[in-house]
């Protein structure tokens, strides 16, 4: 699906499919974080069974108000133990599968929001990244 957002003046998700994401038209077959402050850069995790603390710990650094991770093809909840961190330092996180996280990363940047998108995107079924 191709994604059209209204003159955002960051980086947006432009697009995306089964094992990909496109950010401002260049696609990426891995997963990334992006940030509405112009952070962009491979997040190293193709399943969220392989998560842990220190996947969600790196966002503390960043300057943002809020994290939006999307886990993949569905909806899979980090353990709250791992957030924590986020928490004490005040970063929201919300959750929801990939598809939901590009959209809703692409509104709250567009409303000039602080926000960072972890997006998990998993492996094609096909093989072949289209």
């Amino acid at each position: 699906m191709k994604l059209q957002p209204d003159r955002i003046q960051t980086l947006a998700v432009t697009g995306y499919g089964e094992g990909w994401i496109a950010v401002n038209g260049e696609k990426f077959t891995h997963s990334i974080v992006l940030s509405s402050l112009g952070d962009k850069r491979q997040w190293h995790c193709k399943d969220p069974a392989a998560l842990g603390e220190s996947n969600f710990a790196e966002f503390c650094e960043m300057d943002i108000e809020m994290i939006i991770y999307g886990s993949g093809d569905k909806l899979c909840f980090p353990r709250p133990e791992w957030l924590r961190g986020l928490y004490a330092k005040g970063i929201g996180v919300e959750c929801m599968d990939t598809q939901a996280a590009c959209r809703t990363y692409n509104i709250l940047a567009a409303e000039g929001r602080k926000v960072a998108a972890a997006l998990l995107v998993q492996p094609s079924q096909t093989g072949d990244g289209s």
